[in-house]
């Protein structure tokens, strides 16, 4: 039982994968921020350009269902 317990806590393969996982949530929580402010600038700019388009097309949507 003594050299159960002394293993258990010489042991560091535990250990090693907290820090692995404490890594891959810090990098993780780095990703999500930086493809947040990306996103959002690219949706942004998709939309301004897909305005753009539509408005210098000029035509209209009809009013009704089936009538274009």
């Amino acid at each position: 039982m003594k050299g159960s317990i002394r293993t258990f806590l010489t042991e560091e393969d535990g250990v090693t994968a907290l820090e692995y996982g404490i890594l891959a949530a810090v990098i993780a929580g780095v990703l999500v921020v930086a493809a947040r402010t990306g996103l959002n600038e690219m949706f942004t700019t998709l939309f301004t350009k897909l305005k753009t388009l539509v408005d210098s097309a000029g035509g209209s949507a009809p009013t009704t269902p089936g009538t274009g």
